[in-house]
C-alpha cells in the first residue's frame, strides 16, 4: 500500500493517518521510561495544538505507553524505532496507527503492508529512497537528518524523486525547523525538542505545552 498518492508535492494526501501527520507538519518523537507519563504527555501535546506522537520502542515502557495514548479520543499514536515484524505486531496490537523505522527493512515494510498500517521507513541515500519506491511507498523518514546534510540534503534527494515525501528527523530543533518546513518535499518534521527527556523526567507538562505551541506557531508561519 502507498501511504500518500504520487502527487509531486501538490498537497494531496489521501490516507487519513498520513493526512493527520501532515496536518500540523510536526511529529514529536517520544522516549518514555514510565508509561504512567503517557496520558499527561498526550494531554500536554493536545493543549499545545498537536494530536499526534511517535513513541519509540527504545524502552520497556513503550508498548504500555502506546496503549495508554491510544485510548485518548482524537489522539493518533504511532510506534517508532521498529526493527522487526514482531515489533510491528506488538505495537499495532497496542494501538499504534503507524510505524516508523530508523532504516529500510523490507521485512518491516512487508508486515505493515500486509496488515494495512502506514509505514515510514528510514532512508539516508538515494538507493534507499528507490527501494522505498520499489516497495510501493512514497513517504519516508530521512534520518539522521542533520548529520546527513540537513535541509539541503532533503532538497537534493527530492530533485530526482519528485513523488517522494520526507519526514526529516534527527538533530532538528526550533532554530533549524523553518529551513526544513520550507522544503516542498517535507511532509512533516520529527523531533524531540518539544518532549525532551529532562522535561519528561520532571513531568513539566506546562513547558511541553509551551514548546509545542511555539512549534505549531512556527510551522504555521512557514
Amino acid at each position: 500500500m502507498t501511504n500518500v498518492p504520487l502527487s509531486e508535492h501538490d498537497g494531496t494526501v489521501t490516507h487519513p493517518v498520513t493526512a493527520a501527520v501532515a496536518r500540523r507538519r510536526l511529529l514529536p518523537v517520544v522516549v518514555l521510561r514510565d508509561a504512567r507519563a503517557a496520558e499527561p504527555l498526550a494531554s500536554a501535546l493536545i493543549a499545545g495544538g498537536l494530536h499526534t506522537a511517535e513513541v519509540t520502542l527504545r524502552t520497556d515502557a513503550a508498548i504500555d505507553a502506546i496503549r495508554a495514548m491510544a485510548t485518548l479520543r482524537g489522539f493518533l499514536v504511532g510506534a517508532g524505532t521498529v526493527l522487526t515484524p514482531a515489533q510491528v505486531d506488538r505495537a499495532v496490537e497496542a494501538g499504534a496507527r503507524f510505524v516508523v523505522s530508523p532504516g529500510f527493512s523490507p521485512a518491516v515494510v512487508r508486515r505493515c503492508q500486509d496488515i494495512g498500517v502506514p509505514v515510514f521507513p528510514g532512508v539516508a541515500t538515494a538507493t534507499e529512497v528507490q527501494m522505498a519506491l520499489d516497495a510501493g511507498l512514497d513517504t519516508v523518514k530521512f534520518f539522521p537528518a542533520e548529520q546527513l546534510g540537513g535541509a539541503a540534503m532533503v532538497r537534493a534527494l527530492a530533485a530526482p524523486f519528485p513523488s517522494v515525501r520526507f519526514i526529516p528527523t534527527g538533530g532538528i530543533h526550533s532554530g533549524n525547523l523553518p529551513a526544513y518546513l520550507a522544503q516542498p518535499a517535507v511532509l512533516a518534521v520529527g523531533g524531540t525538542w518539544m518532549v525532551a527527556p529532562d522535561l519528561l523526567v520532571q513531568a513539566d507538562w506546562n513547558e511541553i505545552t509551551r514548546l509545542t505551541q511555539a512549534a505549531t506557531s512556527a510551522a504555521g508561519e512557514v
